[in-house]
């Protein structure tokens, strides 16, 4: 079942570029991140999530991209842009092959199960 997103249609015009201009760069910085590194993960200072995230990729002998973005303290606007964009509610945000596929709980699963090798192409 697809999330849902309320509709354009459903959103007044005088709003709609505000709403697509909201923290933008930091969409693109990651976006640009995801097109051009087979692993990416996204996350913030002081959440242990994206640490172990990062540290199960490094067990594994896997190099990724890392982007972080402030901490519980700061840029929690900035971080909810992303959030906005993937739909994806916590940190890290780890992307493979320019999907998102979930976080560090998820990424653990993938590798346990040789899932994340075939996603890798190996």
């Amino acid at each position: 079942m697809p999330r849902q997103i309320l509709d354009e249609a459903r959103i007044h015009p005088s709003i709609r570029d505000v709403i697509a201009r909201h923290h933008r760069d930091i969409v693109e910085e990651v976006a640009k991140a995801v097109d051009q590194h087979d692993i990416v993960v996204v996350g913030m200072a002081q959440n242990p999530n994206p640490k172990r995230a990062r540290k199960l990729l490094d067990a594994a002998g896997l190099q990724h991209h890392y982007l972080e973005y402030g901490s519980y303290f700061n840029n929690w606007r900035r971080r909810n842009a992303l959030k906005m964009w993937t739909g994806w509610p916590t940190f890290p945000m780890v992307f493979v092959k320019r999907q998102l596929i979930g976080g560090a709980d998820d990424l653990e699963k993938l590798l346990a199960s040789g899932e994340l090798k075939k996603l890798l192409g190996g």
